[in-house]
């Protein structure tokens, strides 16, 4: 990512407001990113450290780490802007709120929480889940917002019948920054399935749920408390004084800046890697990992392993959703840090990835016989309720740190290949698949263990690290050339055109290892499933 204009010219556009503000609610981090009038040119970027609680056995985030997480990261933004530009920003041209998809969060027409926000990685609404996939005859992933409403209706919870409004995270904060209650078609194609050809939930199944539901909730009318529907370019809004005093307490920044319509992570992370167009994809790893397919037609099939969503522009995509990602490699990286300290070396979180990382490239091609699970919450396409992350191996495996590594980087991919089996059954066409996310940082592992495990090429540009703050910050700048381009020719020929892009093919021993891991891995569910049973 560039970050070409002087010093004074971005003093210039910053007090100008000729810029755009990303806001990006992740896993474990906020991240804000704010861009110039070339969305290459990163101007500053903050960030908060967050996590979720698992509480009454349900993964949850409070509403107050939501506005302190976004108030911490908003300041560390501007203490950057302080330290490369001296200068405070009163207002942008644009603003755009990206969060984890899916999830439950239901208000009562006072716009009260009426339960505790329900994350996308609670497992537990695996009826609603069956029932809504057999009626609709697509499938309903366990995360998506309608599953969480259904289940709720399925358990007779009391807070029903009150329920006048549900949204995501994303659509949380929107609505109390602007005061509208809208989504950008990609995040709401996972509360509900989407109409392509309308944008708009799908009038055929909103009508099959209320008919479902009309004895059992007979106030719910599905239509009346989803979000409005808005694509990529259109204004979904203006900061509002309540929601200025929201974001930045000090009281610098003005009412009146317009909002392009909020994303979800997987939306941002298409446009960060320039994946908008059929036959193009790409993975997103953090805590959760997901592959996205740009279809060139719709699948055959429906699939529990795949998920039927759209990009920002409404296009239709399949999506291989795995709710564990790098966190239990980040574990493991934590104890060889500590290891590193006790010894006397202090290294840097950076440093220690990037030992590891580089350890595993000298490991052998199938691990050595050895298996990591990452699954520290429940995995449909894996078949856990529950997670139980697990490093298994024969007393024939090689256990070695180049192994051992390499294994937990394979198993981060693990699930995700099972289900990117399922697109290649379906013939789908892939030119190149675009990885992002902190992984890629350590050049030539990640990336390349992912080009073996997906046997195509996968590329990674200069935003890998700072991946869907960046993306929502470029659909914000987005919405003042909308009326010129559409999304993907905005993204080819105004922010990508000059871009550095790193290519690695799969090399053919990677992909027979891989391979021959994935084949264990398969064959070792049992060995998770019955820790789930027994522990």
């Amino acid at each position: 990512m560039s970050e070409t204009m002087t010093t004074d010219a971005a003093r210039a556009a910053i007090l100008e407001g000729r810029t755009s503000l990303g806001i990006e609610f992740g896993s474990t981090r906020i991240k804000a990113c704010l861009v110039g009038e070339d969305p290459t040119d990163v101007l500053a970027v903050g960030s908060h450290e967050w996590e979720n609680e698992f509480v009454d056995r349900r993964w949850t985030y409070s509403l107050e780490s939501v506005w302190s997480g976004l108030q911490s990261a908003y300041a560390d933004l501007v203490a950057d802007l302080r330290r490369r530009h001296d200068v405070v920003p009163e207002t942008f041209g644009a603003i755009g709120v990206s969060a984890m998809m899916h999830g439950y969060l239901a208000f009562d027409a006072d716009g009260e929480l009426l339960v505790p926000f329900r994350t996308w990685r609670n497992t537990s609404t695996g009826p609603a889940s069956a029932e809504l996939g057999e009626r609709f005859g697509v499938n309903i992933p366990l995360r998506w917002s309608i599953a969480h409403l259904h289940q709720a209706v399925l358990d007779d919870e009391p807070h029903v019948p009150r329920i006048a409004s549900f949204t995501t995270l994303a659509g949380y904060v929107h609505w109390k920054l602007t005061g509208r209650n809208v989504l950008g078609v990609g995040d709401a194609s996972g509360m509900f399935p989407i109409d392509s050809a309308t944008n708009d939930y799908d009038a055929r199944l909103i009508g099959i749920y209320d008919e479902l539901v009309a004895d059992r909730a007979p106030g719910v009318k599905v239509a009346e408390l989803l979000p409005e529907v808005l694509p990529a370019g259109r204004v979904a809004g203006e900061l509002t004084e309540a929601g200025a005093a929201l974001l930045d307490p000090t009281g610098a920044v003005r009412a009146g800046i317009p909002f392009c319509p909020p994303e979800g992570d997987a939306g941002t992370g298409m446009v960060a890697t320039n994946a908008v167009s059929p036959r193009t994809g790409n993975v997103s790893a953090g805590t959760s990992i997901f592959a996205m397919v740009v279809l060139e037609h719709p699948l055959a099939n429906a699939h529990d392993e795949l998920d039927l969503v759209t990009t920002p522009a409404g296009d239709p995509v399949a999506m291989v959703h795995c709710n564990n990602g790098a966190s239990e490699l980040a574990a493991w990286a934590g104890v060889f840090g500590r290891f590193a300290a006790a010894a006397g070396v202090e290294l840097d979180g950076d440093a220690v990835f990037g030992t590891l990382f580089r350890e595993a490239l000298e490991g052998e091609a199938d691990a050595g016989g050895l298996i990591a699970y990452n699954h520290l919450a429940g995995e449909p396409i894996a078949g856990l309720e529950e997670g139980r992350p697990m490093v298994v191996r024969t007393p024939d495996s090689r256990l070695t740190l180049a192994n051992l590594m390499r294994a937990h980087i394979y198993g981060v991919y693990g699930t995700l290949a099972l289900g990117m089996r399922v697109l290649h059954g379906e013939g789908v066409g892939l030119d190149r698949m675009f990885a992002h996310g902190g992984i890629f940082r350590t050049a030539g592992v990640a990336q390349r263990f992912l080009a073996g495990a997906l046997d195509a090429p996968v590329a990674v540009g200069e935003t890998a690290s700072e991946g869907g703050a960046w993306g929502i910050a470029v659909l914000a700048a987005y919405l003042s050339h909308a009326d010129e381009s559409d999304l993907g020719t905005y993204l080819d020929e105004r922010v990508f055109a000059g871009a550095a892009i790193d290519v690695a093919e799969p090399d053919p021993t990677d992909v027979a290892g891989f391979a021959a891991y994935l084949d264990r891995y398969a064959a070792g569910l049992a060995a998770e499933a019955a820790a789930v049973e027994a522990l």
